[in-house]
């Protein structure tokens, strides 16, 4: 399955290789010297203030200034994300205003939950599914904040994450590091880049590998991420870009689901506890290939285009839990406790029944995004016009087989009715009290087993202008155009949209921006969400107002930006409070409607010469509005699940020059929510610290997360797997060596 899929993409990289060389076409970039940084494409670094940057593509796909974006955005600098010791993206919500953990790798943003990301501004995420990326290759993130439709095509209404990769750099620099912490934390990376020919080309090569236990029992983790890179200026007109990355990722007794709370959110039992046998995995393998061509076509007109492709393959054990023994009927109690009771197994009220899952994922999945850029003048004003498309394909193989006690538990499912009292058919209960991990999975009975085989499809292609119309004032406007296909056997569902945006800036002054957009987007119902019979559902659509006011302080060195939302969601499917078998009404409609609305401030700068630091607060309200509360996914009532209130995080460095050290304090802040199953999840406050210190060459960094080792929930999920645990009190030491 993988050689032809890795030798279809390199024919795809070679033939935009060629066709660079033969249109010979600069950079889009300004480049004003060779030995710039290569990385540089999207995003400028602002010496002035240490954790900002003053320029981003994320909201425009053009190389736009902070202070004419037409739309909220943030990006986390690579210092931040290494003063925090951020290793894997759950390390960063606190620094980005409306936005917490879901599970996973998946988020709450303003309000809805969303689990989509690009690397590079294109579709293609290795970590997709139930894997937490890792960012020891990503130079920063960027998040665009509301609905993304006229730029990125398919997704939630809350924004969406960017990644933006370490690229080949002509100036020689090689660092190593090693790392250890508690739980038995031990790692290191190495990183070398520089030139192969002068001017012509760059190279980056990279290594890093971590293994960590955890406080969850049974839970160890091996990562390894291997990376090479290659920058080749074909002409004085093109650059190409080529990266491979390796990612293997070994999480024993995973997939790890909560710890079982009560109605109020207290934890019923210690959080090191864990459904999963010391035997059950999560194995993630992918390759992952990237080729990025810049030309420059003519002296107002540049083309970027991106080609990302990878596959991989995730296998996962692992045992579900399917509730306590305290929370069945008493109809079921009658059924299952005297069975239960013959095999031995625990009947306590304490003890949990589980199911085992061994599944089998694998992936492959490329896309291809062209834009356009032209700079000119007409009728005396400026534009910026962006044409642009991309293509993205996914095949989707899933194997799942399952052994489910309460199935075991119906003598139906034997030919001979006495293998119900057969121990070794059964998923044990465990006591999640006192916990005895002594389960041998391979005498499992599987009950089911499926293939699914599934490949969709997106196409989109868009314009936009920027125009700047006087010296205050500036104008936005934009029009993308999707298809999209999924088909599953054979099973097949279409669609196609149109997602407009539309947005104005004023500047009274070169320190103040104001700025308006209406801007919508779309989200498919997938196959699974797809009624048995009757109308297709069309995609879910969402439409946002919002109002911006960014401002400069201190002769530069502070930014504050400020921005109010109101978003509606529509089209979304709900159960039909009328239907009943057999009545001919279908089984779910198309109704549902949900508002969010709220406001966020962020502060980012230099308060004064040694002291810098970020502040992102966020109140937001999602609410259902229309359709039938109980049946919209994600919600409990009217209340959005793990959609909290309030949240506040604030990171601050403050430098000690004489000692050629510094010092970090931060905090992050999560308001009350509920789970999925309507069981709150408490709010929270913790703390984390930081130090660092140059000695020659060597760096020493120490990270102290969780000062006061906080009791926590980091989100809620149903109540059978009950919240996910935050990490207790950890420490990480790190040396740095740098040449």
């Amino acid at each position: 399955m993988k050689q032809p899929y890795t030798t279809a993409l390199f024919k795809k990289s070679f033939i935009v290789m060629a066709v660079a060389s033969a249109l010979s076409p600069t950079l889009s970039v300004a480049q004003t010297s060779q030995d710039s940084d290569i990385e540089v494409i999207t995003v400028k670094g602002r010496a002035a203030q240490f954790y900002f940057v003053e320029q981003a593509t994320m909201a425009t796909k053009t190389p736009t200034d902070y202070m004419d974006l037409p739309q909220s955005v943030q990006v986390l600098s690579k210092q931040l994300i290494q003063d925090q010791a951020a290793r894997q993206t759950t390390d960063l919500y606190r620094s980005i205003s409306g936005v917490t953990q879901f599970s996973y790798s998946g988020i709450t943003a303003r309000g809805f939950r969303q689990d989509q990301v690009r690397y590079d501004g294109v579709q293609g995420d290795p970590y997709s599914g139930f894997s937490i990326p890792q960012l020891f290759n990503v130079e920063r993130v960027e998040v665009l904040k509301g609905p993304t439709g006229m730029l990125y095509g398919a997704g939630q209404p809350g924004g969406l994450l960017n990644y933006v990769s370490k690229k080949p750099k002509f100036e020689q620099t090689t660092q190593m590091a090693l790392f250890a912490g508690n739980d038995d934390l031990l790692g290191g990376h190495l990183e070398t880049t520089g030139t192969l020919s002068e001017d012509v080309l760059a190279y980056r090569v990279a290594g890093f590998h971590q293994n960590k236990n955890s406080y969850r029992n049974n839970v160890e983790e091996a990562n390894t991420l291997l990376s090479a890179g290659i920058t080749w200026y074909a002409n004085d007109k093109t650059e190409l870009i080529f990266q491979y990355d390796h990612i293997d990722q070994a999480l024993d007794g995973h997939r790890l689901r909560g710890v079982p709370v009560d109605d109020n959110g207290h934890f019923l039992t210690n959080i090191s506890y864990n459904a999963n046998e010391k035997s059950d995995f999560q194995n993630l393998k992918a390759d992952v290939f990237q080729l990025t061509a810049n030309f420059d076509i003519a002296n107002n007109l540049s083309n970027t285009t991106v080609i990302r492709g990878f596959s991989n393959e995730r296998a996962q054990q692992y045992h579900e839990n399917l509730g306590l023994i305290a929370d069945l009927s008493e109809g079921q109690k009658e059924q299952y406790l005297p069975v239960l009771d013959m095999l031995g197994m625990a009947t306590q009220d304490t003890a949990m029944m589980r199911q085992f899952r061994d599944q089998n994922r694998e992936n492959e999945e490329w896309s291809v995004t062209t834009d356009f850029v032209y700079e000119g003048t007409f009728a005396g004003t400026e534009h910026m016009i962006l044409f642009g498309a991309d293509y993205a394909e996914v095949e989707q193989e899933f194997e799942n087989k399952v052994s489910d006690l309460t199935r075991t538990l119906n003598p139906a499912n034997y030919a001979d009715p006495r293998e119900i009292f057969n121990p070794e058919n059964h998923v044990p209960t465990l006591d999640i009290i006192n916990p005895l991990y002594n389960a041998d999975t391979s005498k499992y009975k599987r009950i089911n087993a499926a293939v699914r085989k599934s490949k969709s499809q997106r196409q989109g292609l868009y314009l936009q202008d920027q125009i700047r119309l006087t010296e205050q004032w500036l104008a936005i406007a934009g029009l993308r155009y999707d298809r999209f296909e999924d088909q599953e056997g054979i099973k097949v569902v279409n669609d196609n949209k149109l997602s407009p945006r539309i947005g104005a800036i004023y500047q009274p002054n070169e320190n103040m921006s104001l700025f308006v957009n209406r801007s919508e987007g779309f989200s498919p119902q997938s196959l699974s969400q797809q009624p048995e019979s009757g109308e297709i559902f069309g995609p879910e659509t969402s439409t946002q107002h919002e109002f911006g006011l960014r401002n400069i302080w201190l002769d530069g060195n502070l930014t504050t930006t400020f921005t109010t939302y109101h978003i509606v969601k529509n089209d979304v499917a709900v159960s039909n409070p009328n239907y009943v078998e057999g009545n001919g009404l279908p089984e779910q409609l198309q109704i549902g409607e949900v508002t969010s609305k709220g406001v966020e401030l962020d502060i980012i700068g230099d308060i004064a010469d040694d002291l810098t630091g970020t502040i992102s607060y966020a109140y937001n309200d999602a609410t259902i509005t229309g359709g039938n509360p109980k049946d919209i996914s994600n919600t409990v009532g009217k209340e959005f699940a793990n959609a909290p209130d309030h949240t506040l995080g604030m990171w601050a460095r403050y430098a000690l020059p004489t000692l050629n050290s510094s010092i970090s304090l931060g905090f992050d802040y999560v308001d009350e929510r509920v789970s999925l199953s309507g069981q709150t999840v408490r709010s929270y406050v913790t703390w984390d610290a930081s130090w660092q210190t140059q000695i020659d060459n060597f760096e020493i960094q120490l990270n102290l997360k969780n000062i006061f080792d906080k009791e926590y929930a980091t989100s809620g999920f149903n109540k059978r797997n009950g919240h996910f645990p935050g990490e207790p009190r950890s420490v990480v030491l790190q040396v740095s060596y740098a040449l």
